[in-house]
């Protein structure tokens, strides 16, 4: 082992000690910094990845619309379309809109969607997979389905009765008749773990939601489209394009959610540089640390370059203590992380309770769990920007070090 390497561990684990007490806090900034750094951009994955499955599971991954009129007449002839193309695997028909839904007098405005039952295993928001009561096979023109938190707030359960309001009452009173509400039964509760549909969304069939809306049997309001994942989903968007009338326009899920994904992207750069300042602010305690290492060691590096040592092996000395600091906060900090994010909604439900926050998280995220998605590129960014930022923070010392003269090194006392 050349002595630089041996000069190095010693200084940071002195002969006679478990661990130098400058070394354990030059290493905990580190840790610090590392695990902060791999939790932010982790968990901001994570949601970034959750919202991104929730869109394409509510909305597909191509959605089929009229920008002109707002509907679609005659859809046979684009459902038939839609269905040529190789990388179509599965293509729902909806129709959409508000209705105001009561039970008990407790009134709501949720967001209803009439789909074709024989297609929901696989296209659009895939109800069967998220039932949580009842059945979704009951599901008729006479029943509805309740997002949960929907159900909650009205106070309904499977075989409750509620009244349905549409937009179309309003437009027989403009002509002088009366349209009494439609009477439904909740046949099935469906919870996704999205709060945004969790709580404000009814599905129906397509007939049931045409008659209140006044709709022929042939209209809809567009055609989800769910592909192949290997597929190219913006080529197969061009391609349904090429193919369509001009008043019709396929649009992918990143073309409609350009903006938020865009916010989502901008909120994780900013907190990664935001963050990052904790590694440098560690990277300045190395060096502060080694720096007074150097001024009590000179007359030790005095005595070393006197015997010969180069100022290059000197400075390679410091260099590595920095290195080794770097490394092992860096494997600590990393293990650190994947244990945080392990108890990651034990440790967030414990704080929400002690500062009764619960909701917020549920409020602003949308999400009932935390959720988490490692990338490896930022592994690889967080650990090597660790390291290489410790490894140079032994260059001031070092720069310190080669300066001493020998001779008035071993007077400094």
């Amino acid at each position: 082992m050349p002595w630089y390497f041996y000069f190095a561990f010693k200084q940071l684990f002195p002969t006679g000690k478990r661990f130098a007490f400058t070394t354990l806090i030059t290493i905990t900034g580190v840790i610090l910094g590392v695990m902060v750094l791999i939790i932010v951009q982790s968990v901001m994955n994570g949601f970034s990845e959750e919202i991104r499955n929730r869109i394409v599971d509510y909305h597909g991954d191509i959605r089929i619309q009229d920008s002109n009129r707002g509907y679609i007449p005659k859809a046979e002839a684009i459902l038939t379309l839609a269905k040529e193309n190789p990388s179509v695997t599965e293509v729902t028909p909806y129709v959409e809109g508000i209705v105001m839904l009561q039970h008990q007098n407790r009134p709501s405005f949720p967001f209803i969607r009439g789909v074709d039952p024989e297609s929901q295993n696989n296209g659009g928001l895939s109800v069967k997979d998220f039932m949580i009561l009842g059945d979704f096979d009951e599901l008729d023109d006479e029943s509805i389905l309740l997002s949960s938190g929907l159900a909650r707030r009205l106070g309904t359960g499977i075989g409750s009765i509620v009244e349905v309001y549409t937009p179309l009452m309003l437009e027989k009173a403009k002509e002088e008749e009366i349209l009494l509400p439609r009477e439904l039964i909740v046949v099935g509760i469906f919870e996704t773990g999205w709060n945004q549909v969790d709580s404000s969304v009814v599905i129906g069939t397509l007939r049931l939601v045409r008659e209140l809306y006044n709709l022929s049997e042939e209209t809809l309001h567009g055609v989800l489209i769910r592909i192949d994942p290997d597929a190219d989903v913006l080529k197969v968007a061009r391609d349904l394009n090429d193919e369509l009338p001009l008043s019709l326009n396929a649009r992918t899920w990143l073309e409609s959610n350009r903006d938020l994904l865009w916010v989502l992207n901008l909120e994780k750069t900013m907190l990664f540089f935001i963050i990052i300042f904790i590694v440098l602010v560690a990277s300045f305690s190395i060096a502060i640390s080694l720096t007074l290492s150097v001024i009590r060691k000179t007359r030790e590096i005095g005595l070393l370059v006197a015997i010969g040592a180069t100022p290059k092996q000197v400075a390679l000395g410091f260099c590595l203590q920095g290195f080794i600091i770097g490394i092992v906060g860096t494997v600590l900090g990393v293990a650190g992380a994947l244990i945080a994010l392990f108890f990651r909604n034990d440790i967030v439900q414990f704080f929400a309770q002690l500062t009764q926050s619960e909701d917020a998280l549920f409020q602003f995220y949308q999400f009932s769990n935390i959720p988490v998605h490692y990338s490896m590129a930022d592994f690889v960014i967080i650990i090597s920007f660790t390291i290489i930022t410790a490894t140079l923070a032994g260059l001031i010392p070092a720069w310190k070090a080669v300066r001493l003269k020998p001779s008035e090194a071993l007077r400094h006392e």
